[in-house]
């Protein structure tokens, strides 16, 4: 009973952050957030609601400088005020926002919202079990050995969920008639909008893949509709 001690006891942490998760992301959402109004993104998301037989896209600004989109575990989709300015100040196009909104309704419809909650909630219930038992056997290195096992696995899991969220976005915006060049346009955009290093750390590390590897896969799914 003992040997399983660490395990029974990373599974209720587990389930503790989970829950405790999902309560703080809703009360800070909740906070710092209004319904967006803006004449010309409704235009566009209309045409994506209407593609997906809704009746509307609810879109919700949520006030934070840093440029990013978001959608949250109960399917909200949010827009950073942050990068709702860049549009204003017209560094990012409509349709370049539309693509971003589209990203995020990937990410709901195809449950990553809620995975990435629980993923997270996972991650750290084993690094917890890992820290435990490593350090029975490599004392001072365990916890950096856990630490680094559990940051190339989340690393691995949202890199594979963006790659399905941009093919979501692709098929909504083609099927809309907004087109994929804006999304495929602001990635280019993305490490000076963000202040991003470009992407110099090694790519397995990175939570997102690659901008030039993201624009290829559009392209390749372009390539495979034409025919």
């Amino acid at each position: 009973m003992l040997r399983l001690t660490p395990i029974l006891i990373a599974i209720l942490y587990a389930l503790v952050m989970y829950r405790f998760s999902v309560w703080r992301t809703s009360r800070e959402l909740d906070a710092k957030s209004t319904e967006l109004a803006d004449l010309n993104l409704k235009k566009l998301t209309d045409k994506m609601a209407q593609a997906l037989d809704l009746p509307r896209i609810r879109v919700n600004i949520y006030e934070i400088d840093p440029v990013n989109g978001l959608a949250a575990p109960d399917g909200r989709i949010f827009i950073t005020r942050g990068f709702y300015d860049k549009y204003r100040a017209g560094e990012v196009t409509g349709p370049e926002m539309a693509s971003v909104i589209a990203h995020e309704l990937g990410h709901v419809a195809l449950g990553h919202s809620r995975r990435r909650m629980i993923d997270f909630s996972g991650q750290n219930a084993l690094r917890t079990a890992m820290i435990m038992v490593f350090t029975r056997f490599i004392p001072g290195l365990g916890v950096y050995i856990a630490n680094f096992l559990t940051t190339l696995l989340a690393a691995r899991l949202s890199r594979s969920d963006e790659y399905e969220a941009d093919a979501y976005a692709s098929a909504l915006l083609t099927k809309s008639g907004i087109g994929t060049e804006a999304q495929k346009t602001l990635f280019r955009k993305l490490d000076a909008l963000t202040k991003s290093n470009g992407g110099s750390a090694p790519a397995w590390l990175l939570s997102h893949p690659k901008t030039d590897e993201r624009i290829k896969a559009i392209e390749a799914m372009e390539t495979r509709w034409k025919r």
